[in-house]
């Protein structure tokens, strides 16, 4: 196995473990929407997640980690997708925000600063901010 070979399959583990995330925040409320399954197939297409690898997901998404990003960008573009999901419904819950926090705690935001930075994430979505923006912000906050 060469060293590409090892670094896409790592890369697809953090896909996979990413896109779980997303599914944990759609299923919390028992139902997946029109509006999450929605940004699931797209983020699905966005991630390289198989039809098997969707399905599997679906059912078990406790079963996949989280594996963090090595990049800071990388790791607040995943907190914006999660975001995202969270609004994907039009309602936010109580346990969304809870696992969104649990998530951004895995993605190796601060416990001093992930209830600070989650809740500027579901600010800036709310107020339909882009990921450049959000980006920005989101480093503003998240200062050690």
């Amino acid at each position: 196995m060469s060293i590409s070979d090892l670094y896409s399959s790592g890369k697809h583990k953090q896909e996979i473990g990413h896109f779980a995330s997303i599914v944990k925040i759609a299923k919390v409320d028992g139902i997946i929407s029109e509006g999450e399954q929605e940004l699931l197939d797209r983020a699905s297409k966005k991630l390289n997640i198989s039809e098997e690898e969707y399905t599997l997901i679906l059912k078990t998404p406790e079963k996949f980690p989280v594996n963090s990003p090595v990049s800071y960008d990388e790791r607040i573009e995943r907190l914006y997708l999660l975001t995202k999901m969270i609004f994907a419904d039009e309602e936010v819950a109580k346990e969304e925000v809870g696992i969104l926090r649990k998530i951004a705690l895995a993605l190796n935001f601060s416990d001093k600063n992930v209830e600070k930075v989650c809740d500027e994430a579901i600010h800036l979505v709310l107020n339909d901010n882009d990921l450049d923006d959000f980006t920005a912000a989101i480093k503003n906050v998240n200062i050690n």
